[in-house]
Order: structure tokens, then sequence, then C-alpha cells
């Protein structure tokens, strides 16, 4: 029986490219290359300072638009440059190759606090909007298509903008921190649990080891199936995940259990360390990218165990706070089980959506 749903591209509908603007104060639009990069970490850690000064985009997350297969620079960026040739303004949007259940094109766009109030953030995301429609009309999916954009709380004009251009507050996102100099009771879930449950058995708690990168990118995309908006996360930005500068192995952990004769992984905890972002907070720190366990290991402590094991590695190193971003409203009650190992909110960002 065929789909009755219409595709994706004929409920866009009409989706002309987007046009250059035009403003008084921007010498010259064009979208970004290579040889930008280092006024581009220039450009946002001046953001980073008026926006969110606890973290600022890395060297490798920028990379990102000129590396991966699923970014054209030259249809998906935009950047505006004063006549000096600073970068006054930065947009991309991007959409991610995992379409299980939803087309996302993710908007990320921001003016240089300076610059703001003059019309350039409105008119940059009218050249955003119109490319993200103009992705979502090329596919032929009958897939729900989102346009998404973040904005966080302690940027209000960036709410503000989104919400006259149409898109619709989703979702609420915390930003939680964790004092390490407090003692915890998880720290010792080291080695081999026995858990009760059946078939389900007993797992290990392992420090991260390349070789079980594929087995934790299978493990990551079954544990967030349920997560609000996400998709399936393929190889190629796997291996930029697990491979980044920032990545810390040291202060990582795999839950590993048998499976028709081999170990797999049921649960993760994937780290970064990022010092760039330390003067910012105004303490050392982890950050933890990725936390999750697959449904039929719930409930049985595996989080709370790798979690341990992270925090015991973070204090082994010296830094002072560990820190991860939740969904508010997280089905899997991963805020719960943060907040009952001694992680407060210290920030939240909020997403906007407009669908198709």
């Amino acid at each position: 029986m065929s789909d009755p749903r219409p595709t994706l591209s004929s409920r866009v509908g009409a989706a002309p490219a987007p046009v250059v603007p035009e403003h008084p104060e921007v010498a010259r639009w064009r979208p970004a290359v290579p040889g930008d990069l280092d006024e581009l970490l220039a450009f946002h850690t001046d953001v980073a300072r008026a926006d969110h000064p606890n973290w600022v985009e890395s060297r490798d997350e920028i990379l990102q638009a000129f590396e991966l297969s699923h970014v054209d620079p030259r249809r998906d960026t935009l950047l505006g440059f004063a006549a000096d040739g600073r970068i006054l303004a930065s947009g991309s949007v991007v959409v991610p190759p995992g379409q299980e259940t939803l087309v996302r094109a993710i908007v990320l766009g921001a003016v240089r606090p300076e610059a703001r109030g003059r019309g350039i953030g409105r008119l940059l995301l009218g050249w955003e909007l119109a490319r993200a429609r103009e992705q979502l009309a090329a596919s032929e999916k009958t897939l729900p298509g989102w346009i998404m954009a973040y904005a966080e709380e302690r940027a209000p004009d960036a709410q503000a903008l989104l919400a006259r251009a149409g898109l619709e507050l989703r979702r609420h996102f915390f930003t939680l921190e964790r004092d390490l100099a407090l003692p915890d009771e998880v720290g010792a879930a080291a080695g081999r649990s026995d858990v009760p449950g059946g078939d389900v058995g007993a797992f290990t708690i392992l420090p991260w080891s390349a070789e079980w990168t594929e087995s934790t990118r299978l493990a990551r995309n079954a544990a967030f199936v349920d997560h609000w908006g996400s998709q399936s996360v393929g190889t190629e930005s796997w291996a930029r995940i697990v491979g980044s500068e920032q990545f810390a192995p040291s202060l990582s952990f795999v839950a590993v259990a048998p499976r028709d004769g081999r170990d797999e992984v049921v649960g993760f905890v994937l780290a970064l360390r990022n010092e760039q972002d330390w003067a910012g907070q105004g303490f050392s720190s982890s950050y933890v990218q990725l936390v999750g366990v697959v449904r039929p290991w719930r409930g049985r402590g595996v989080a709370r165990r790798l979690l341990g094991r992270h925090l015991e590695a973070c204090r082994a190193q010296g830094l002072e706070k560990a820190t991860l971003d939740v969904d508010a409203e997280s089905p899997t009650g991963a805020l719960g089980l943060y907040t009952g190992l001694g992680f407060g909110v210290a920030h939240s960002h909020r997403s906007y959506v407009r669908e198709y």
C-alpha cells in the first residue's frame, strides 16, 4: 500500500533560492571558506562573551561546515563582512542525513554584539529560512519537516527574532553543573555489576577504547530513539564526535554486556575537555556530550554507575566541575537522574520550530 501522506516537497511548496541580503553596514556577503577559520573563531568568541560565556564554538565545530559531506558551504553558509574585513554576521543551515522519522533543517546564526539592533540579524535569518525551505522542498519523503533553531535564555533578542519569524517555542533545555568537591555515592561504580532482570544479566563498566566506536554509535542511535527531535547519527558524523580535539577518552566510559557470544555497548558516557571554555565559565570542567542507555537496560543503574566513573575520573584530573545539557522534558527521566547525582541548573536555552 502506498503512503497516503503528501511528500515534504509538496507540503513546503514553491521555495525559490534565497536572495543575498543588502544592508548599508555590510560591505559584502558571501559563503564561508576555509580561509575564514581564524576570523570565525574571533567572531564566535565575541558572540560567546555576550550570549553564552560558559561555552564557545571550537575549531572542530567550525570546520564541520567544510568537511562533512552533507554540508555544501557554498549554498549552506553566509557571512556578512564589515568594510575592514571583520565578520559581522554568520549563518548556516544544515540538513543532517539521519532521517528516520523527521527531516530537520537546522538554522544556526549570530551577529557580532556591536552590530546588533540594526536589522542585520533579521536579514540573515530571512536568508537562512529561505535556504531551509529550499532544502526541505528538495525532499520527496513523507516525513514531517522541521526548521529548527536555538536561542540562549541569556539572549532575549534572539528569542524575539525567531518568534517574529514564525518559529514556535517547542522545548527547553538546561545546562547543569556538578561541583566535584562534593562527595557522591556512586564513585565505586567500577568493574562488573550483576543486576536483576532475567536474561539481561550483568554489565561491565570499561574505559573508552576505540574498539567500541561502532558499538557505541549503534547504542547511541538506539538509546536516543525516544528523544525529542533526535535522529540517527551516521559513521561520518560519529567519527568527528569521537575524533575531535576536545574528546576526552580518559573521561569517557562504556557499559558492555554479552549478547550472542560477544560483548556490545548497552550504555555510554562520552565527555569533552573544552579548556577554551574554562575562562568564561570561571572554573575547569568536563562536558558530558552524550550519555545514554539502550531501552532494555534502563532502570538498572547503568547510567548512574557510568556517571560515577566519570565523576571519579574528573576528580583524578583535578577538575572543579562536571557539566552537561539535558532536555527539561526528557521521557527517560534524565533530569531527575542528574539532579539526584548532585547536578544543578546553571543556564537554559530554548528550541524553536517551524513545522511542515
